[in-house]
């Protein structure tokens, strides 16, 4: 049964609806275990973190990356990148912001290359661009076009009952999904990894 741990910070909520839609399609995976978890509760969740067998990064973008609350998170974790205790988890990540862009890209990058620090295997979204065309709908998934995680968009104007849209929650489980289900069939490849010598 894969252990799939889902780790956010939310400012106005709506980050919290994309991690809880993210959720959502971790928990179509029957045999998978869902662990939603705040960064304001991660001292009390370290060892689910540190048992997961992937990690779902989630944090708003304020000036072009994760917020403060979020890298906090990250920087504590310096224990475990140095003796890479996290190494071949599987990794994702999302995020939300007002603007269309709000330069999202970048904080995703920023949470794909923390993971690759800690020598996880990172999951892209796995979606073709959607609304790219002249018969495409804001409906579409992936309406953001995003490949290396998932994107979400929430007006500054509206509260987390209205925002993020249908379509980008959907897109948050499209993501949880697909990783819930690599994860169901890592445990193998894992130890295979595990058991590849890092020195010649």
């Amino acid at each position: 049964m894969p252990s799939i741990a889902i780790v956010y910070h939310s400012g106005f909520g709506h980050t919290k609806v994309q991690a809880e839609a993210v959720l959502a399609g971790v928990d179509q995976v029957p045999t998978a275990h869902s662990n939603l978890i705040p960064v304001d509760n991660v001292e009390d969740n370290w060892t689910v973190l540190d048992n997961a067998d992937a990690i779902i990064f989630g944090s708003p973008t304020y000036f072009a990356g994760p917020s403060a609350q979020f890298k906090t998170f990250m920087d504590a974790t310096s224990s475990r990148w140095l003796d890479q205790g996290w190494a071949n988890k599987l990794a994702a990540g999302f995020t939300n912001s007002a603007g269309a862009s709000g330069d999202k890209l970048a904080t995703l990058q920023h949470l794909s290359l923390f993971a690759f620090q800690h020598a996880m295997v990172w999951v892209g979204l796995g979606l073709p661009p959607g609304n790219h065309t002249s018969t495409g709908s804001p409906d579409d998934l992936n309406r953001l076009s995003s490949f290396i995680g998932a994107m979400a968009q929430s007006n500054a104007d509206e509260g987390p009952e209205t925002a993020p849209t249908k379509s980008d929650q959907l897109t948050a489980t499209h993501l949880g999904l697909r990783v819930a289900r690599a994860a169901s069939g890592w445990d193998a490849v894992q130890n295979h990894l595990n058991a590849v010598p890092t020195t010649p």
